[in-house]
């Protein structure tokens, strides 16, 4: 629906500054943490500097997708980068570990409309044959600020200040808006618009108090205890009012006729899924490679980013292969690369060695960019204009909701398997005690026969996780036998 005056060129290069922007604000931090706690103290907190902005990333990701679909892209882009800015400039001012998490929510509040109205925008400029292409080097941004962002991290907290890792987005971000505002037109109806604020007050509850409950159980909180009780009770209930009442008004915030399309169910499913295996690896391979391996951090690291390599390269490749041999052919591609690469993590020991632990990573890098950039240009394929932001943002949404759900259910069954396996040995080292692996100088400081009964403890623990991604590849890999064939719209 975009109308002549639209430079596309330039409007590409703000959606993909802006892209850039808002993904690379999920991995420079970490390399930042411990600079942060030292500064501002509040070491208990450390997980909510996290948490807090994909909280708000995850429950304003669909409702900033309807909104869009309502008023257009523009003003909700424009409105989401402005929070992001102003929470990034809040960010670098905090004083204390509880204005950062406060401020960090704000900036989660507005990433929550950059990546979906980025590519919901990409949706509108380009025809679907276009669009394959460029959605795939969008997906590539991705890819590249997972591995940059630690670097640029690493060296802002060293020769710089952390709070610049806040304030580079400034530049970026005015250089987004300004592409947009300027160069972006596009036509929306002018008649009234009805908001469905009631449904959008019941997802943005039961969603919070969801991420809430994957956050805090298992770490802060037991799985029956009555805070994760209560927060879940919340949840279900939530839900289900949500859906009641979602399926009585005319303007729904999220069309449940939408999860009648075949195509959507599947690519929603099979999106969560590949959400869980992403966090799996990326939150556990470092461990195995440091703990189980016995190697250095950087080498810990060169494992996991070559799934970053992987990624960019096949979304790229996904482009032209949707072309040419069809959105189904290329989602089953994707399915097996993950299907293989999940197969190879279950084979995975200590003897392989780090450079066999990086080749597996890097073929699930290219099951992700295979599948993640096929679903998302069918969706957009499959629904108008009306329908496209929140069909997209519906598919962002599963992928964070996986990465939530692989983080504490993967994470709860290696705690579980750890203490199985210390109560069948007869010790007391307890699982925390799993941290002294990490460490290459407080290794050394461990006798040798409680060193190897840690080893084989972690070794045992995460060979369960790599059993858990292994079937949930399998699953996934199994779900997209039944994509459905897709014709490419001509009139688009």
């Amino acid at each position: 629906m975009e109308t002549k005056q639209t430079k596309r060129p330039l409007v590409l290069v703000a959606l993909v500054l802006s892209m850039f922007m808002a993904a690379v604000e999920g991995t420079i931090v970490a390399t930042a943490m411990p600079n942060i706690v030292a500064d501002l103290g509040g070491f208990s907190l450390y997980s909510w500097v996290f948490s807090s902005f994909l909280l708000m990333q995850a429950v304003t990701t669909m409702i900033y997708g309807k909104l869009a679909d309502l008023f257009g892209r523009k003003p909700i882009f424009i409105i989401g980068v402005i929070i992001f800015l102003t929470g990034s400039i809040l960010c670098g001012f905090a004083t204390n570990m509880g204005l950062l998490i406060i401020f960090r929510l704000i900036q989660g509040l507005g990433a929550g409309a950059i990546q979906p109205i980025v590519t919901t925008i990409v949706g509108d400029m380009y025809t679907v044959k276009e669009r394959a292409k460029v959605q795939g080097y969008l997906a590539s941004v991705w890819g590249v600020s997972s591995v940059i962002g630690p670097l640029l991290g690493g060296v802002m907290v060293q020769y710089i200040n952390w709070a610049w890792i806040f304030w580079m987005n400034i530049p970026l971000g005015i250089l987004g808006l300004i592409g947009v505002i300027f160069y972006f037109h596009e036509s929306v109806d002018t008649e009234k618009k009805t908001i469905d604020y009631l449904g959008s007050s019941l997802f943005f509850i039961a969603i919070s108090c969801l991420i809430i409950v994957f956050v805090q159980a298992g770490t802060n909180w037991a799985w029956l205890s009555v805070e994760t009780l209560t927060f879940s009770f919340i949840f279900i209930i939530g839900m289900i009012y949500f859906l009641w009442h979602e399926s009585k008004i005319s303007t729904p915030m999220m069309p449940l006729y939408l999860w009648r399309n075949k195509l959507i169910v599947i690519a929603n499913i099979a999106t969560f899924l590949s959400g869980v295996i992403i966090l799996g690896l990326s939150s556990f391979l470092p461990t195995y490679v440091q703990g189980v391996m016995g190697e250095s951090a950087i080498v810990a690291g060169f494992t996991l980013s070559t799934l970053s390599i992987g990624w960019p390269i096949s979304a790229t490749l996904a482009g032209h292969l949707v072309l040419r041999i069809g959105f189904r052919a290329t989602a089953f591609a994707g399915g097996f690369a993950l299907f293989l690469g999940t197969f190879l993590f279950f084979l995975l020991d200590a003897d392989k060695g780090p450079i066999y632990a990086g080749i597996s990573s890097f073929i699930v890098g290219i099951g992700m960019g295979l599948s993640s950039t096929t679903f998302i240009v069918a969706i957009q394929n499959a629904v108008s204009w009306h329908e496209r932001g929140v069909a997209t943002s519906l598919n962002m949404f599963m992928r964070i909701i996986g990465s939530a759900v692989g983080t504490a259910f993967l994470g709860g069954l290696l705690n579980i398997q750890l203490d199985h396996f210390y109560e069948q040995k007869g010790t007391d080292i307890a699982v925390q005690s799993t941290d002294v692996l990490l460490d290459e100088g407080m290794r050394q400081t461990i006798p040798t026969e409680v060193l190897a009964t840690m080893k084989d403890g972690l070794t045992y623990a995460l060979h369960t996780v790599n059993t858990g991604l292994f079937l949930i590849g399998t699953l996934t890999f199994i779900l997209l036998w039944f994509f459905p064939k897709v014709t490419i719209k001509k009139q688009d």
